[in-house]
């Protein structure tokens, strides 16, 4: 009985699990920002695309 409360009283592990939801949610805004800043950029070269007389159609914007 005395080994199983010494287990459930052990913390060594949490701050392993708190490290890796701070790099999980770190990843997460990278990937929202990465995202969103690459819509920003294909629209800004789109818009810049279409200025150019002549331009291709079929270049994807």
């Amino acid at each position: 009985m005395n080994a199983l409360k010494k287990f459930f009283r052990d913390e060594s592990g949490a701050a392993g699990v708190e490290y890796g939801l701070l790099v999980a949610l770190i990843a997460a805004v990278i990937v929202t920002v990465v995202a969103s800043l690459g819509t920003t950029l294909q629209t800004a070269f789109c818009t810049v695309l279409n200025a150019i007389p002549g331009h291709d159609v079929a270049a994807g914007c």
